[in-house]
């Protein structure tokens, strides 16, 4: 396929952050190949460019979209993906994360893990740390499936789908909102792409409540991204306002930094009940009414329907969660492919 390289053969892919714009830019093109080919000719006709090669994806925490796409983009390009449940291994039982590392390269062509929330506590750093340990062992591409700050394969989704309503994305507006939630989520995706979005020139504004400002490592990268690419980024305590115009919105809740550095077991129900001060932090028809006349709901989910966003407008024509999700299968076969395709 025109947009198959073997540049990034091996590369790992733990955040958008780490691959260069030109390189993001290459797996939205593939991503897009991949879909255009399965629409209007069938999955047949792609090309089984990982036939034989295997997939290791070991899972900490559960998932509904992201092992389904995996596993699917897998089959569709010839190879196999293997699912692993952390809970199946010795890993709990004391077995050191570099034995593990080396037994599933020799094993396969590729690893992705998925460790997030309350598989770690929901402390910051944690998950990423374990997957960044593991890519220090191994040779074939790690990829990350979500960890407790970053996305990378579903932030490339998010990006795709905006781009497909808006061809010229540079100038228009995406706004990531935190929303009530009844149960407390991870940042992974508010931070992936708040990431990917200023990476590519899309004008940014994240909104939230007094106390959930996101970790200044994140935001200072988004900054310098956003200076790079020439695009706005913003930072509100006013939804309202910052919904003015807006071409996207994100609403997703995500946990306050104090939970983050404590943990759940800790603060978690305290964090619960500091959300009821924010039940009105939800998307509405209202509030969709103030964006550009063609401005969309998005939302990587699981969406959590009356409280993140109303069901009117979850299941309203300017909602694109579906063709968000399934653009996650088109991204991750992209990073499959570039990454695991010139393997031996």
């Amino acid at each position: 396929m025109k947009n198959l390289i073997y540049e990034l053969t091996g590369k790992d892919l733990i955040t958008t952050q780490e691959w260069s714009v030109d390189e993001l830019r290459i797996a939205l093109n593939l991503a897009k190949e991949f879909k255009w080919v399965a629409h209007y000719y069938g999955v047949s006709k792609i090309p089984p460019v990982l036939e034989r090669k295997t997939f290791f994806m070991l899972f900490f925490a559960g998932s509904t979209r992201t092992r389904a796409a995996f596993e699917a983009g897998m089959t569709y390009l010839g190879g196999h993906a293997q699912y692993i449940g952390a809970q199946e291994t010795r890993i709990g039982e004391g077995e050191a994360v570099k034995d593990v590392a080396a037994m599933y390269e020799r094993y396969g062509h590729g690893l992705g893990i998925r460790i997030l929330d309350k598989a770690i506590d929901y402390k910051h750093g944690a998950g990423n740390q374990l997957i960044r340990e593991v890519a220090k062992h191994v040779k074939i591409p790690v990829i990350n499936m979500a960890d407790d700050q970053f996305h990378p394969t579903q932030a490339l989704a998010d990006y795709m789908t905006f781009e497909e309503l808006f061809p010229n994305p540079k100038g228009k507006k995406y706004v990531i909102m935190w929303a009530y939630s009844p149960v407390v989520r991870g940042p992974c995706s508010i931070n992936e792409d708040l990431l990917m979005f200023t990476r590519m020139g899309v004008d940014v504004t994240v909104v939230y409540p007094p106390g959930y400002d996101l970790f200044p490592d994140v935001v200072g990268w988004a900054k310098e991204n956003a200076k790079n690419s020439g695009s706005v980024l913003e930072f509100s305590n006013d939804y309202k306002e910052a919904l003015r115009g807006a071409h996207a919105v994100f609403p997703r809740n995500w946990a306050s930094r104090t939970l983050q550095e404590l943990g759940y077991s800790k603060y978690g129900q305290e964090e619960l009940r500091n959300y009821e001060k924010f039940k009105d932090w939800r998307v509405t028809k209202e509030l969709m009414d103030l964006m550009d006349r063609s401005g969309v709901l998005m939302h990587v989910m699981p969406v959590f329907r009356n409280a993140e966003a109303d069901d009117e407008v979850v299941d309203s024509p300017r909602s694109v969660l579906y063709e968000q999700a399934e653009n996650g299968l088109w991204t991750k076969m992209a990073v499959l492919a570039l990454t695991m395709a010139g393997l031996k």
